[in-house]
């Protein structure tokens, strides 16, 4: 059966494939993203393929552009079946230089180098904001048209570091266990009323985001990227495809008696005690 599948941050490699893959299954697909030329070329795509989409431009820490876009859905496809909550990421104004603290480390004075102490509150809110209330406000919206309908869903993206935190980024990582736990939460309030939610928490994909902090220009691994690695039993890094399969089940019927689950699709990385 048809749905109306409404993906947040959809303009990035991750959420994109995942777009795609709604798509096969016969949905029609909003493609939301800040960027509206992402947002479309995305959208062009799915129809090059034979689906339905349009693009939609969204800034999911906003209402009113939020509610715009709701509008636009409605209009052109029809209300949201369901959710998934894909926009957010990191910012280097809430990441350490090192990951460890060392006494040298509160006389260095190279540009640019931050310890615990310099992390600017700013940096910290914009991470938090993206990722917790960047979930928040776009369910807010669009939840209110699933309510009493059968079959919908909500999927989040969380992290295998809300679990346990990674070194250099407590605002992802606190962030990232805030849409976890919100997860939970909102599984238990929407359970009256016909919605199930649900998340994922994928490791170590290499994304626009990331590809400089875990690889060389050469294509070699950088030392944290070993080190991921090293701590992945997996031994590799994850693919978007990696992700499809999870998020058909938990958007699909066959998952109907499943709600409040966070699932880590991460080669192993948080079963790992690195011993």
């Amino acid at each position: 059966m048809s749905k109306v599948v409404v993906v947040t941050g959809a303009g990035g490699v991750l959420c994109s494939t995942l777009a795609k893959a709604l798509s096969k299954q016969g949905h029609k697909i909003a493609v939301l993203d800040l960027k509206k030329e992402a947002a479309d070329a995305v959208a062009e795509e799915i129809k090059a393929d034979g689906g339905i989409a349009i693009g939609v431009v969204a800034n999911v820490l906003e209402k009113d552009s939020l509610e715009a876009a709701k509008l636009e859905v409605n209009e052109k496809l029809g209300s949201c079946d369901i959710l998934v909550n894909g926009a957010g990421g990191n910012h280097p104004l809430g990441t350490t230089s090192n990951p460890h603290l060392l006494e040298a480390d509160l006389e260095n004075t190279t540009e640019g180098f931050k310890t615990f102490f310099d992390l600017d509150p700013k940096g910290i809110e914009f991470v938090f904001n993206l990722n917790f209330i960047g979930t928040l406000l776009p369910t807010q919206i669009f939840a209110k048209d699933m309510v009493g309908k059968p079959g919908c869903s909500i999927l989040n993206i969380s992290s295998m570091n809300a679990f346990t935190p990674l070194t250099k980024i407590p605002a992802y990582s606190g962030a990232k266990a805030a849409v976890s736990n919100f997860t939970q939460w909102l599984a238990v309030h929407f359970s009256k009323v016909g919605i199930r939610v649900n998340a994922l928490a994928p490791g170590f994909f290499l994304t626009d985001q990331n590809r400089t902090l875990l690889t060389n220009e050469d294509g070699s691994l950088t030392q944290r990227g070993q080190q991921i690695i090293d701590q992945t039993p997996m031994g590799r890094y994850g693919v978007p495809e990696d992700l499809v399969s999870t998020t058909l089940y938990l958007c699909d019927e066959k998952s109907a008696f499943v709600t409040g689950v966070v699932i880590p699709i991460d080669g192993g990385f948080s079963a790992y005690s690195g011993v």
